[in-house]
């Protein structure tokens, strides 16, 4: 029988079975399906055989590593019940369906990603035994019969660790990519470098990490005026930055680098002075906040730096987009440097009313970096602030000054990815009492705020092919360890990948609320993961 017209005929006998009495109301999925159509009985999938049946080698790899969850705790005896994995051409490279019959799973996909969130959603419907490893003789594997078609909303699902203001660890970071690929985030945004920390090896500079990965303490709370006077930094090879990239890979995840610029550049004029406009010396930032000293982009010698340092970056990081930063960005040094001015002389730029001549020097920086990243195939992403003034056509807009920066883009014909702080920066509060959470910023994002984010909201209907994506942001000021890093993180993170996946319609925060709690909670407990509980309250 034809694949396609099996699956079809497997839809409309579950459409008839759906009257069924005793049957669940929720699969308790997150991020939840597109289409999902629940009918009678179940599937025991303990001991059940995997197949896969035309896939590529990889999608092999990743059918048999579940086939040996799910034998592993049923002391190897094989069940006449299976579950088959197939392609089916034309689905879209990350859409799967999954046909679940009292005696038989059918899944479905055309690509590697499709077959890793069918994977993820299987795993869902288990027990947290698939999650461990260590098995329990009491756990129930039967899975209610249904068929599930699904795939995701927007491209871009995004996470954003800042590894600049505290260094995790390798091993950390990979902890953070498994529980993204859990709940099918697939772009992970890199923080490597800022005011207060370079973490990225770069070989023709090495000072940059050998200087400008270590600061002379950290502040003690919002005492601006302390320090702890502990030395703190840390930094990644090129060699291990590579073996993320591809543990990423297997996880369905792409990592956007961030190589902040022209300012958050301290670490790096502290390694080499004279990239600045006075010359130095400088000092890694050890307070929370922004510095005056920004890279001096009117000597030639600052191009050839960035140049060389994105030649390094786009050798390690294979995937299409970097990110250049451009926030954030004070004109003090730029207003009296006379190597700016001379640029800006140069460029005949004048101040227009709305926008001063140095607002339109960085408008030329991005521009000059993004024609080079474009000569090696690569796309710029920076925040909001690179709207202003004159942006040159195809760079990505990240919006996080609330939604108005993604608006604008949109409206102007570029792409962006939504990632308000109002929404998406989970280093805010989570409760409303902050005296009882972590010393942070005082900002209050609960996870309800987080899951009624509509991202599309303001944007004319002509204009949404233009938002790429949405992205949850953790900015590590106040937070120095991965525990209060995953404490952060979830369950917000769960309420952001159903923002990215889902429909609206799909939506219903009761249904999410109780499934977290029912299960979600089960699964980051058993693989190790720290979280909050506001959302119990």
């Amino acid at each position: 029988m034809n694949t396609l017209y099996r699956y079809a005929i497997a839809a409309l006998t579950m459409l008839l079975l759906s009257a069924c009495a005793d049957k669940v109301e929720s699969l308790g999925i997150v991020p939840y399906p597109e289409n999902v159509e629940i009918g009678c009985g179940s599937f025991d999938a303990f001991g059940a055989k995997v197949i896969a049946e035309g896939l590529t080698a990889e999608e092999e790899d990743l059918v048999q590593g579940l086939g040996t969850l799910i034998t592993a705790g049923s002391d190897g005896k094989v069940r006449s019940s299976k579950i088959v994995f197939s392609h089916i051409d034309g689905m879209d490279p990350e859409e799967y369906a999954i046909e679940i019959g009292s005696r038989r799973i059918e899944v479905y996909s055309s690509a590697y990603n499709g077959t890793l969130y069918a994977i993820a959603t299987l795993k869902q419907l288990m027990p947290v035994e698939v999650y461990t490893g260590v098995y329990n003789p009491d756990a129930d594997w039967n899975i209610p019969c249904a068929v599930i078609k699904d795939k995701p909303r927007f491209a871009h699902r995004g996470m954003l660790l800042d590894c600049s203001r505290h260094f995790f660890e390798i091993d950390e970071v990979k902890k953070i990519l498994d529980i993204m690929s859990v709940y099918k985030l697939n772009r992970f945004h890199w923080h490597l470098t800022d005011d207060h920390g370079w973490r990225m090896e770069i070989k023709k500079y090495p000072l940059l990490t050998e200087v400008g990965g270590w600061r002379n303490g950290t502040m003690i709370g919002w005492d601006a005026k302390s320090n702890d006077g502990i030395r703190y930094g840390g930094y990644y090879t090129q060699e291990q930055l590579r073996d993320v990239v591809a543990y990423a890979a297997q996880r369905g995840i792409e990592i956007v680098p961030e190589i902040d610029l022209p300012a958050h550049m301290v670490s790096a004029l502290t390694a080499y002075p004279h990239l600045g406009c006075t010359g130095g010396p400088y000092s890694l930032m050890t307070v929370w906040d922004i510095a005056k000293d920004v890279l001096c982009v009117g000597k030639d010698s600052s191009f050839e730096f960035i140049e060389d340092v994105l030649t390094e970056v786009c050798e390690v990081f294979p995937y299409e987009y970097i990110h250049i930063g451009g926030d954030e960005c004070p004109k003090i040094r730029w207003e009296k440097c006379p190597h700016c001015q001379a640029r800006i002389k140069e460029l005949g730029l004048k101040d227009s009313g709305k926008w001063t001549a140095e607002h339109y020097l960085q408008n030329y920086v991005t521009a000059r970096v993004q024609k080079f990243l474009a000569s090696k195939g690569r796309k710029v992403i920076g925040w909001d602030e690179i709207l202003e003034g004159d942006l040159q056509p195809g760079a990505t807009i990240m919006s996080w000054r609330g939604v108005q920066g993604g608006i604008e883009a949109a409206n102007n014909g570029f792409d962006a990815i939504m990632t308000p702080c109002e929404y998406c920066y989970l280093n805010y509060c989570q409760s409303d009492k902050p005296e009882l959470e972590p010393v942070g910023f005082h900002e209050y994002v609960p996870v309800e705020k987080c899951y009624g984010y509509e991202p599309l909201d303001g944007i004319p209907e002509d204009a949404h092919h233009h938002i790429l994506g949405v992205q949850c942001n953790v900015w590590t000021e106040f937070i120095g360890t991965p525990a209060h890093v995953q404490y952060m993180l979830l369950p917000r993170m769960l309420a952001i990948s159903e923002v990215q996946w889902s429909a609206p319609e799909d939506k219903d925060y009761d249904r999410f609320r109780a499934d977290v709690m029912d299960h979600q909670f089960e699964i980051l407990k058993s693989m190790g993961y720290t979280y909050c509980k506001e959302i119990e309250y």
